[in-house]
């Protein structure tokens, strides 16, 4: 089993930064990749980025190039830089971790408590 813990959610101004964090502990090796997903509130919950093997990245339109997601394999830690952000933005975001495979996700993942982002206009 893999553990996910995220942190780094806040308030924050409008236009202004956060970093958030997703640790990885457990069976890490059954993992070659990992995301950010957001979900508002009464919304579905949507993809942001991802990054896997040989620092492959994806982006969802709505962040591309505000947001910037990277990774430290030897802490097993997954980053989303989020810059000029936007009241949109709000939302709880979650880690994902799993495998892909030709840019496609395997059905077994996982995925962390969440942590809140709040935006104020």
């Amino acid at each position: 089993q893999v553990q996910l813990v995220e942190s780094g959610g806040g308030l924050v101004q409008a236009g202004g930064s956060l970093r958030l964090s997703c640790a990885a502990s457990g069976n890490i090796f059954s993992i070659n990749a990992m995301g950010w997903y957001r979900q508002a509130p009464g919304k579905q919950r949507m993809f942001v980025a991802s990054v896997a093997d040989g620092n492959t990245t994806h982006y969802a339109d709505f962040v591309m190039g505000r947001f910037t997601i990277s990774r430290d394999n030897a802490k097993n830690t997954v980053y989303l830089q989020m810059n000029s952000l936007k009241p949109e933005d709000t939302a709880v975001y979650f880690c994902r971790a799993g495998r892909k495979y030709a840019g496609i996700w395997s059905p077994d993942d996982y995925w962390g408590q969440g942590t809140q982002v709040t935006v104020s206009s």
